[in-house]
């Protein structure tokens, strides 16, 4: 598969960051037109990545107004390097509570005890749950997949 081909999901390599403690590395336009970077816990989920913020997050008023975002999941951490990209659109939901998809996350990223207490403290707190559809997906792999440049 191409760069861009959303099957490229299933890719094994995809589907362990997926299911990685990486954090997303959301990617959005501010209203100025700079870009912004900010890493997120996420959760798969129903062929979406699903983010939880604070309901005031600043983020939230320009996803609304500029919904185009791009996403990566990496293990930078040692050679061969592994990147998952996804670009796609975020839809912003606001809840009186905490969505399923982030007390999932909490507990995937710091384990049950301690997830279900982070989880317990944010319970009756208003949340956003931000969810991108991929509509462009890019692997690497370092080994049979490489950047474009390298190719």
């Amino acid at each position: 598969m191409e760069q861009g081909d959303r099957g490229l999901l299933e890719e094994p390599t995809a589907q362990q960051l997926l299911r990685s403690s990486n954090p997303a590395r959301l990617a959005y336009t501010w209203r100025d037109g700079s870009p912004r970077v900010v890493a997120m816990w996420f959760e798969w989920s129903d062929g979406r990545v699903v983010m939880g913020t604070p309901a005031r997050a600043p983020k939230l008023k320009v996803l609304r107004e500029r919904p185009q975002v791009a996403l990566t999941i990496d293990d930078a951490g040692s050679f061969p390097y592994r990147e998952l990209m996804i670009r796609g659109r975020a839809e912003v939901e606001l809840l009186d509570d905490v969505s399923e998809e982030y007390a999932r996350s909490a507990t995937r990223y710091f384990g049950q005890e301690q997830g279900e207490a982070w989880v317990a403290s944010l319970h009756g707190k208003p949340m956003a749950r931000i969810s991108v559809a991929p509509e462009w997906v890019g692997l690497l792999d370092f080994e049979t997949r490489f950047p474009s440049a390298l190719s």
